[in-house]
């Protein structure tokens, strides 16, 4: 039998599918002769600056020539998925789905669960953790940490559900971080900062925060409490998100989206 060692992306024309085939080939973890795409259209124009990438509508003819298949289509698809790929390794980065409900639409020899975020994933700052299901082999493993890796950092996880938890982390958490720096501009704005003011203050004081909490010399925690110990204007507005329900609003926000995940699935 014919050994296929290409890499297929099914829903490679959405958000999150095209963002990690960009990424696989910016980083070269994949090149374009290897790559298949299948997507409703037949097209991928966001992928445009690499020629030589196989691009089909039919999601089974990929099926036929990957040996591992990247399913990121809308979980509401998964009812009409239906394809037959006994012999691949199958990467969900869908939000829900269970490995055995993904088992159960592709045949798949082994699952593993991922997730990861379209915007970081073009900008190789994407955190992707992934769960390896029943049957999947230490190389089966590696392969998923190869392609998860090329759009920015990866973990595997012990549990399924954690999958869900960080469906929850991942994919809103930029958003919830968006809602926070909008709070701040407009705070800005009412005490009568102009605009585009306030606008580039917002920025600059988010890139320099994420640039801090990258380092893992800086614990969150220890950063907190070296700043409330200085007792300066910063410990004054720490001390006063401390009295008020700013860690319980989040992780509420973030239980929702969980639960949102595992309804999804």
């Amino acid at each position: 039998m014919e050994q296929h060692t290409d890499i297929g992306i099914i829903g490679g024309n959405g958000a999150l599918g095209s963002a990690l085939a960009r990424a696989l080939l910016r980083t070269d973890t994949v090149g374009a002769g290897r790559l298949w795409v299948s997507c409703r259209s037949g097209a991928a124009p966001a992928l445009a600056d690499w020629p030589g990438i196989h691009v089909t509508d039919d999601n089974q003819a990929l099926a036929e020539r990957c040996a591992t298949i990247v399913l990121a289509i809308p979980p509401v698809a998964m009812d009409g998925l239906a394809i037959a790929a006994p012999d691949a390794l199958v990467i969900s980065v869908m939000a829900g789905p269970t490995a055995e409900r993904i088992a159960g639409a592709t045949g798949a020899r082994a699952v593993i669960r991922a997730m990861s975020s379209p915007p970081a994933a073009d900008l190789g700052l994407a955190f992707s953790p992934f769960w390896a299901g029943p049957g999947a082999s230490a190389g089966d493993r590696e392969t998923a940490r190869a392609l998860l890796a090329a759009a920015g950092e990866t973990a595997e996880l012990d549990r399924e559900d954690q999958v869900d938890l960080f469906t929850a982390i991942t994919g809103p958490v930029p958003g919830v971080l968006a809602a926070v720096a909008e709070a701040i501009r407009a705070h800005a704005g009412r005490h009568g900062t102009p605009p585009d003011i306030a606008a580039l203050a917002t920025r600059q004081l988010f890139r320099a925060s994420g640039a801090i909490m990258a380092d893992p010399q800086n614990d969150p925690a220890d950063y907190v409490a070296e700043m409330i110990a200085y007792a300066g204007t910063t410990a004054a507005a720490l001390e006063t998100l401390r009295r008020g329900p700013l860690a319980e609003a989040i992780a509420e926000a973030l239980d929702a989206a969980a639960a949102k995940a595992r309804d999804m699935g």
